[in-house]
């Protein structure tokens, strides 16, 4: 399938590349000798799903989204201020259960998602929220009928410059009464969403709020439904509109387009994805829907119904603020800084490419033994942080007699600040090495 769809876990795109295998832990990250981990001031005991680096712990305190004049701020107070009557939160912290994460939301026990290969795991019972939407069942307990949550979330993940393994998310929802008042509000904020949009210069490629490919839960009165999905789309559509409007030459001539397509989520029905076409490209913006009862029933919200979306900033960010690696956000030097300011799209000018340093590695895989490929990602990432620009797979090799594995990455170094020694990244190269044997028991090739 050549489009992006939304998988995995919550709102977020990536692409589909076929069925993807639940599995208990094979290999270990933390050292054997290594008892307890700290993370944000707190100690918790180790076991066998324990897989977060220090690379990611030494992170988490850093909040992006709340630097003054960084891209990732504004875009959030961008965001807000289409929503200036909802609840504004970003300060949760990231430290969640899995059943916060997964089990209140209706995610299935064997959900890849769940996987130590795709999400960071203190222990058995905590994690790093791999979503904004672990905190939706907590936002509705204390009353919110409409919010908005910014946070950093955690995944395992590939190395390249789109990808990074803590990124930023903006999760949205609001609630309705069931009863005539409810539905009184859904269809008076109808009519003025639509009054707004009616003046706009968009055009928008819509599809039926709901259909039989895309159902109202059997629980929810199709008519209240479909009019809180239509209350769904424009009110995301209005929020596309400040956003892509203020970075762009919007004008009868050259409209904003925006297209919805149908799409699955375990916690939404109907759901929806959105597409903006945006500098002669559809790019993907966020997932959607009608909330699954069963999420405001765990809740504990009674004769309610309601939307949510989620959207990534740093994907957003990237093209607005013309950013051509994610690794950026996390840069300290003044020279990324200092051009941008709170509250307006700055395109980036770059101030340097260095040159990259390929290194590879080749090496056997011990025999019945599994190394997932984000392991070898963490590992590198972890010794030697934002120095590298991607990594990849370039042999992967079966011995018809032995039936050994090997396999060969290939590692580019390149630093976003300043030009690097082959000296140096020989002796990061070298660390690379020892801790693949240290760890996995490989035997380089």
């Amino acid at each position: 399938m050549s489009r992006a769809v939304f998988c995995r876990v919550s709102w977020a795109p990536c692409l589909r590349l076929g069925p993807r295998i639940f599995s208990a832990r094979i290999s270990s990250i933390v050292p054997p000798s290594k008892t307890h981990i700290e993370v944000l001031g707190q100690q918790f005991p180790v076991d066998d799903y324990t897989n977060i680096t220090p690379a990611i712990t030494s992170k988490t305190a850093l909040k992006l989204h709340l630097q003054p004049s960084h891209p990732l701020s504004t875009l959030r107070g961008l965001i807000e201020s289409a929503y200036p009557d909802f609840t504004h939160a970003s300060s949760m912290s990231p430290l969640v259960t899995p059943f916060k994460n997964f089990d209140e939301l209706s995610f299935p026990a064997d959900h890849p998602g769940r996987a130590v290969t795709d999400s960071y795991y203190v222990n058995r019972n905590m994690m790093l929220r791999t979503h904004t939407s672990a905190h939706e069942v907590e936002m509705f307990k204390k009353g919110e009928t409409k919010w908005l949550l910014t946070a950093d979330v955690y995944r395992r993940d590939e190395i390249d410059a789109s990808h990074y393994p803590i990124f930023h998310q903006v999760e949205g929802a609001r609630i309705f009464d069931t009863d005539a008042n409810g539905l009184k509000e859904v269809e008076e904020d109808n009519a003025r969403l639509s009054s707004l949009l009616a003046q706009a210069n968009i055009i928008i490629e819509d599809i039926p709020h709901i259909s039989p490919t895309n159902p109202v839960q059997h629980d929810h009165d199709p008519v209240f439904s479909e009019l809180v999905a239509k209350n769904l789309k424009l009110s995301l559509n209005n929020l596309i509109l400040k956003v892509f409007g203020a970075a762009s030459n919007i004008s009868k001539e050259q409209p904003l387009r925006v297209r919805w397509i149908e799409a699955y989520f375990p916690f939404t029905s109907p759901s929806f994805e959105v597409e903006v076409f945006f500098q002669g490209k559809w790019l993907e913006i966020l997932g959607c829907g009608v909330i699954r009862q069963a999420t405001l029933d765990t809740a504990g919200v009674q004769n309610k119904i309601g939307w949510a979306f989620g959207l990534g900033l740093e994907r957003i960010a990237m093209v607005l603020f013309s950013i051509p690696d994610i690794r950026l956000f996390w840069s300290q030097d003044p020279r990324f800084l200092s051009q941008f300011e709170d509250g307006k799209i700055n395109v980036f000018q770059p101030y340097s490419k260095y040159p990259s340093c390929f290194k590879d590695v080749s090496f056997w895989v011990p025999k019945d033994f599994e190394l997932h490929e984000n392991d070898f990602c963490d590992l590198v990432r972890d010794t030697a942080g934002d120095l590298v620009e991607d990594v990849k797979r370039i042999d992967h090799f079966v011995h018809p007699k032995t039936n050994r594995t090997s396999l060969c990455y290939r590692v580019n170094y390149r630093s976003m600040d300043r030009s690097l020694s082959n000296e140096e990244i020989n002796h990061v190269q070298s660390q690379v090495i020892s801790r693949l044997k240290e760890q996995f028991g490989v035997e380089i090739r």
